[in-house]
């Protein structure tokens, strides 16, 4: 073969190689954009720490997620990205490409799971609920109170209400501490933000006591729009120095005794928290007290009212008085309504 054949053959030969890789870039780009065919429902995965991300793509394939997961490494290697995957839990729905998939790794978009705080709970409530919460990874176990809150950064602070009831995000593998003091924080930020709107009057020293108030505005609350106004009844007694005599502090106070119903006996029997025979505040908060509890505390209804006691309805409401007289007017119906309630019930 001549030098002009051979170098012909070769110029042909390269084009055709050419031809072809250009073929298989095009289609290797074609199915990197195009929805993964072995995810037909939602599934999760996880990457642990350290696993390079061959070791996922052979994961992936063996999963069935992934029909070519050497295709896709080599792609992340050629575009800088083989490095920069973040472990964590991830989530793929149908319809997602492995173009995708790979930014939500390097982006570490990974899997949030809820933790639930309810507003009227305790400390100890809380704590419970968290470490039942199979997305946490409980540290905290047999750790007393007190710990914890110096570990939040509060020693010496009483843990009752030092939490923000609401619904937190975290990814799995997340502490307890680290949910904890995510509740910590956006309870300081509410309390401090509630107290910079209060109302310059109130007989409350500090944002503390705004949030043991409000803690007994959540406990006492059985309709939402009522806080304001159960509010101003407390404000009002502590302005006039009379006791606040509610219920659901002598029943924080009686602790494990109380067993779903409380006695004459309950009433008189002292302790820091029965504000039936204690003036003032409680010492510390009775629960977790909500945003709307908060501002009700520091920014209670305008009003006259000293008294409340429940309908009867069975709806959480309230009647409110003025007088003495009329709150014992109220009672009566009150206690009319639950024997009706009682005499049905048989």
């Amino acid at each position: 073969m001549s030098a002009r054949r051979a170098a012909l053959a070769l110029a042909v030969f390269l084009a055709v190689v050419l031809a072809l890789a250009a073929v298989a870039v095009r289609l290797a780009e074609r199915w990197y954009h195009a929805p993964l065919q072995g995810v037909r429902a939602p599934l999760t995965f996880e990457v642990a720490p350290g696993v390079p991300l061959a070791g996922v793509a052979r994961a992936l394939g063996a999963r069935g997620v992934l029909d070519y997961p050497r295709l896709w490494t080599l792609i992340a290697r050629r575009d800088g990205l083989a490095q920069r995957i973040r472990a964590g839990e991830y989530a793929i729905a149908p319809g997602q490409t492995p173009a995708g998939l790979l930014e939500e790794l390097v982006e570490g978009r990974v899997v949030l799971h809820p933790v639930t705080l309810v507003e009227g709970w305790t400390f100890a409530a809380a704590r419970a609920a968290i470490e039942a919460n199979l997305a946490i990874a409980t540290t905290l176990k047999g750790v007393p109170d007190a710990e914890v809150m110096a570990r939040l950064g509060a020693p010496n602070v009483a843990p009752e209400g030092q939490l923000f009831p609401d619904t937190y995000l975290v990814a799995r593998g997340a502490t307890d501490l680290e949910v904890l003091k995510l509740a910590h924080a956006r309870l300081n930020d509410r309390l401090a933000t509630a107290w910079l709107k209060r109302r310059p009057d109130l007989p409350l020293a500090g944002p503390y006591e705004a949030l043991t108030l409000a803690s007994i505005i959540e406990k006492e609350t059985g309709a939402a729009e009522e806080r304001p106004r159960i509010a101003a009844v407390f404000v009002n007694r502590l302005r006039r120095g009379m006791r606040l005599q509610t219920d659901p502090t002598v029943i924080y106070g009686m602790g494990a005794s109380y067993e779903g119903s409380i006695h004459r006996r309950d009433l008189t029997t002292d302790t820091p928290y029965n504000t039936y025979t204690r003036d003032g505040l409680p010492p510390t908060p009775i629960a977790l007290a909500s945003g709307a509890a908060l501002e009700a505390a520091v920014q209670p209804l305008d009003s006259t009212e000293l008294y409340f006691v429940a309908t009867g309805q069975g709806d959480g409401r309230h009647q409110f008085s003025r007088s003495l007289e009329e709150h014992n007017a109220a009672v009566a119906r009150y206690l009319v309504h639950l024997r009706a309630g009682s005499s049905q019930g048989r």
